[in-house]
């Protein structure tokens, strides 16, 4: 091979293969997440380390190791917290019993609860208010479940997670029954759950509003989107985030086979890329943006990439921090 072919080989050697990216939008951070996350940090501004959350602020190992950096301290129990440090209490919300156990505790504690769930809980017991037992579809275990669930009387709600299972409710009064959801739920599969609730409980009482909140409603649209266009789905979130393993379950059922769930860019199997000329990225609503750029520049030092947005949505939602922070 002379100079000059043995040039245009090693050329050819080094082009990258074209691919495009479809970047779903809206992706990544909710407004409950980010603030929850700025209660965190501002509460270590306002009292400094160590400040103790319990559970998880957020499903994000990346968001929670960076938050352990600066102070602060994840447990799973109010008993594992001294007394004399303040303790906040994740996004995911937490059954009454826990802030009654900090103020018998006189403990100082910020409820960082998304308003969305905390709407949920104010629809449960205003149901209940009225006479009426709870039905509420949902993932066994989830600390979301777990803190709705303990804002009632044991008994008073009772858990579905799939249409077999509303088969199986035996309610006090099947004339005095409500449903309220888990607010990071399957749009499609919690429609089906609703479907079969009212067909069997014809006096079911729903919310006003639907309880599955607007950015699990908005990312899995987007994934909806962009699923027919690609060989492949990347969802960067955690395994233990609903919203996140929800949008991989959209992804599949809207047309896209090969659809996983990772936490950054070093978890991407590319050996099960190979061949691909498409593929689409989106964030679940606990993960942050530096995530999706690390994944986007992975795929840009291997591939000659094109990003192209799809965007169904806009969102301009805020929530404020508790009073007591604003100042810090």
């Amino acid at each position: 091979m002379d100079l000059g072919a043995r040039a245009l080989y090693l050329a050819g050697m080094d082009k990258k293969p074209p691919l495009i990216l479809y970047l779903a939008a809206p992706r990544g951070f909710c407004a409950g997440v980010d603030r929850a996350v700025q209660i965190v940090e501002l509460a270590l501004q306002k009292w400094g380390a160590p400040v103790y959350v319990r559970h998880e602020i957020v499903h994000n190992r990346f968001v929670v190791d960076g938050l352990r950096d600066k102070g602060a301290v994840f447990v799973e129990e109010l008993d594992e917290v001294p007394g004399d440090r303040p303790v906040i209490f994740s996004a995911h919300g937490v059954p009454k019993s826990v802030p009654a156990e900090a103020r018998r505790r006189e403990m100082v504690f910020v409820d960082a609860t998304c308003p969305l769930v905390s709407k949920v809980h104010i629809e449960a017991e205003r149901h209940h208010a009225e006479g009426l037992q709870m039905v509420m579809i949902g993932h066994a275990g989830h600390p979301e479940v777990l803190g709705t669930m303990g804002q009632l009387p044991p008994g008073e709600v009772i858990l579905v997670e799939t249409v077999e299972d509303v088969a199986q409710v035996m309610p006090r009064d099947p004339d005095r029954l409500a449903w309220i959801t888990q607010t990071t739920l399957s749009v499609d599969d919690t429609a089906q759950i609703v479907a079969a609730l009212q067909a069997r409980f014809p006096a079911i009482v729903g919310p006003a509003k639907d309880d599955i909140c607007y950015a699990t409603t908005n990312r899995q649209a987007a994934v909806k989107a962009i699923a027919p266009k690609i060989d492949a789905l990347l969802v960067i979130g955690a395994p233990n985030s609903s919203n996140s393993k929800r949008l991989v379950e959209v992804g599949r059922s809207a047309g896209c086979d090969y659809a996983q769930l990772v936490m950054r860019a070093a978890d991407i199997d590319w050996r099960a890329l190979e061949g691909i000329r498409s593929v689409g990225v989106t964030a679940g609503a606990s993960a942050p943006e530096v995530l999706v750029d690390e994944v986007i520049a992975a795929f840009a030092d291997r591939y000659d990439l094109t990003v192209e947005l799809v965007e169904t949505a806009q969102e301009r939602v805020e929530f404020k921090v508790p009073r007591v922070l604003r100042e810090a």
